[in-house]
């Protein structure tokens, strides 16, 4: 038994994250599904933990903490090694510069490509376009991160950190869906790197085995007994990329919703 609790879902890059972290530092935890999660209306100790009602949170003791980059703050400052943030105060922004991009503009594709395929709010003509744009957004992105990770083994430096754990699970989840970057490139051998890092390697195991649950849950979003959630970049990307249809539509049938109360 662990006192250290970690609510999450394995497709969650957020959720991943957390869980990389911890395990590169080799603190043991638990973790548990969110009663209700995907309705809207989770309770118990995680909807306690984070009013969001966002996986992951984190509960350590009397301690709740909900948002993954301030879970990965908690998880630094409590169990300091071996470090995943650097020391110096350019590096330490540089690293948050990562992460923020990732988590808001990167986040945005992967979850709407998620929409596309296993949610199937657009089909035919319609999805076909969609999904070429996110391509393209995805393949800007690459190059972005191809100048953040320059010549350096890693995002972090000369070790696997704070940098590295906030880009691979985006960049498996974009994998999923065949989106990834150009066979031979500085991003794709990276990639290869932290993919074989154990605690790079379970979490996505993880990932890849909850997709079998996936197979009906358009049925579900269709019914109303899910609903996705379409806060701010994710409803900006749907905007962008050609899916207002998709939100209107969502609205009307009351199976997407926002951050309450």
């Amino acid at each position: 038994m662990t006192d250290l609790i970690v609510y999450e879902h394995p497709l969650s890059p957020y959720a991943q994250k957390v869980k990389i972290s911890l395990r590169e530092k080799g603190v043991p935890f638990e973790t548990r599904l969110p009663e209700g999660i995907g309705t809207g209306a989770t309770a118990g100790g995680f909807a306690k933990a984070n009013p969001r009602g966002e996986v992951p949170a984190l509960i350590h003791g009397g301690v709740e903490v909900f948002d993954s980059t301030i879970i990965l703050e908690y998880i630094e400052e409590t169990w300091p090694e071996p470090p995943m943030m650097p020391k110096a105060p350019a590096e330490r922004a540089r690293m948050r510069m990562i992460e923020d991009v990732m988590d808001t503009q990167f986040e945005a594709i992967t979850w709407g490509l998620g929409e596309l395929n296993f949610f199937r709010r657009a089909e035919g003509a319609k999805k076909e376009e969609m999904e070429a744009r996110a391509r393209q957004q995805a393949q800007a992105f690459f190059s972005v991160l191809e100048g953040y990770l320059g010549d350096l083994e890693w995002f972090t430096g000369a070790h696997f950190g704070w940098g590295d754990l906030s880009v691979v699970p985006y960049l498996n989840g974009a994998a999923g869906f065949d989106v990834k970057p150009p066979a031979g490139s500085r991003l794709a051998n990276w990639l290869a790197r932290a993919n074989a890092r154990e605690s790079v390697g379970l979490a996505q195991k993880e990932s890849v085995a909850s997709i079998t649950g996936m197979s009906q849950v358009d049925q579900a979003v269709k019914a109303g007994l899910f609903k996705r959630q379409y806060r701010d970049h994710r409803l900006e990307w749907m905007l962008k990329t050609g899916g207002t249809e998709i939100v209107l539509n969502g609205l009307k049938a009351g199976n997407i919703r926002f951050t309450g109360p």
